[in-house]
This record gives structure tokens, sequence and C-alpha cells, in this order.
């Protein structure tokens, strides 16, 4: 009896625990998503009072005056433009890359992948400089490429994709090879459709990399024609008048989108880093 009161106090004490940790995280999202429905006049004077942020009357004219305000769609645009090649050209050359390490033989693999994982330790901001000088220096500035190019080749992603790979049977890739399929075919054809958690999980850490990418494009770019919404926000919030429901609303519309992208491939995510040890 004892056991089982036990066993249960656990359950009740763990589930309470992670029910903190939900609130504590989901909180900031669910005011952030509630005051973009309010009047500014009531996020600014009842913020302190919950009741008051869920009460009364909601509508959509805070994210009605984004659009008037500035060029949203635009910056969406960029955004959504922006990670989507970085991503698509990073899931094939880093999984090529890792694929090389996985199961390839060369000279100096083991050297070139230590140099691989030391990069990973590597903060942007120790290289942020040098990377805007090279990029002043082939006129890459107020551009599309200089804020995809550097980040498509990603450490931390071809290293996702060696561990992935080396759990995959290597008798799919011999039997391949025996129906005179080469390196290529059996890449394209056997190891990748094996390895759709990987892709799925590189794809949800790449995108929320670059979808929140704030310091880079906003030293390469001085034009609202390449800004992507990061440093589009950072600008509407100190934009006159301030009002906080019309930040909150740009805010909403700005995280949907990868969160979307997050509950769809949700499950292929927890598959790919479960996958490579990471738990």
């Amino acid at each position: 009896m004892k056991r089982t009161f036990d066993r249960a106090l656990k359950t009740v004490l763990s589930y309470a625990v992670l029910g903190l940790c939900a609130a504590v995280m989901l909180g900031p999202v669910i005011l952030m998503l509630v005051g973009s429905l309010k009047p500014d006049e009531v996020v600014l004077k009842e913020t302190s009072s919950i009741v008051g942020l869920f009460t009364g009357k909601f509508s959509f004219e805070n994210y009605k005056d984004v659009f008037v305000r500035v060029d949203f769609g635009r910056f969406m645009l960029n955004s959504l433009f922006i990670t989507t090649a970085t991503v698509a050209l990073g899931l094939v050359i880093n999984s090529m890359a890792g694929y090389s390490f996985a199961r390839s033989s060369w000279r100096g693999r083991d050297s070139v992948f230590a140099l691989v994982l030391a990069l990973m330790i590597l903060p942007f901001e120790a290289i942020a400089v040098p990377l805007f000088y090279e990029a002043v220096l082939i006129n890459w500035r107020n551009s599309y490429q200089v804020q995809i190019v550097p980040f498509i080749a990603n450490a931390f992603s071809i290293y996702l994709f060696y561990s992935y790979f080396l759990s995959i049977p290597r008798e799919l890739e011999e039997a391949a090879e025996m129906d005179g399929a080469g390196p290529w075919r059996t890449f394209w054809t056997i190891v990748t459709p094996n390895a759709k958690p990987a892709f799925a999980a590189v794809a949800v850490i790449m995108a929320l990399m670059i979808w929140g990418s704030y310091l880079w494009p906003l030293m390469v770019t001085t034009e609202e024609t390449y800004r992507p919404l990061p440093v589009a926000i950072a600008e509407f919030y100190t934009l006159p008048p301030i009002n906080w429901g019309d930040i909150l609303a740009f805010g909403v519309m700005m995280v949907a989108p990868v969160m979307i992208a997050f509950l769809l491939f949700q499950s292929w995510f927890v598959r790919g880093l479960a996958s490579t040890g990471l738990k």
C-alpha cells in the first residue's frame, strides 16, 4: 500500500514539475498572442493584470496596423526565401559531407573531421568581423547570397548526419553495390530515404537558427529590400508611435511559421536526435 502511495505521489510531483515548466515556457507565448488581440491601451495599462488581458473585446486591428505601418510582406518573403534556400542547400551539402566522413576512406579524413568538430565550439561572433570584411571585399552587402552562402555548411549538421549514417546497416549499401549502383546512386536512392529523421532534425535546427538570426543580417544589410524579420521587428520596436499591441502582433506573425514547421516535423525531429545519441 505504501509503495503504491509513493508511486502515485512521485507521479503527481513529476506532472506538477512538468506542468510548471510548460507554463513558464508557454506563458510568454500565450501573453504575446493574447496581447496582440487587445487594444493598445489595454496592453499598456493592464499588463500586470492577467484578468484584464483575457477578458473584454478581442480584435485583429493590431495585425492590420502592422501591414499599414511597414512592408511586413516583404520582410516575411525575405525570411522565407533566405531560410528555405539555406536549409535546402545545407541539407544537400551537409548530408554528403556527413556520408563521406561516415563511409568513405580518404587520406586526411580523420584530421578534417576533427577540424569540423572543433568548429562546433567556435561562436559566430568570433568570425563575424572577418566574414563581414570578406563580404565587403566581394561586394556582397545588401544581397540575399550574403545571408545564405556563409551558413550552408554547418559543423553541427555534418556531425548529426555522420552519427545517423553510422547507424544505417552497411548491408543495404553493399547490396546496392552488388546490383551495380555507384556511390552517388547508392547515396540518393538507398541511404537518403532511410535517413529521413536525420534530414528532418537538421532541417528544423537550421531553420530555427537562420529564421532567428539577427546579428549578421543587421551587419550586412542597410536596405529594407533584403532585411529579414528579426531586423525588421527590432526597427519596428523603435518606430513611433510605439504601440505594444502592434509589436506583439508582429511577434506572433514572426513566430508562427517556425512553430508550425516544428509541429509538422516534431516526431521526425525527436527520432533524428535520439538516433544520434542526443537525448
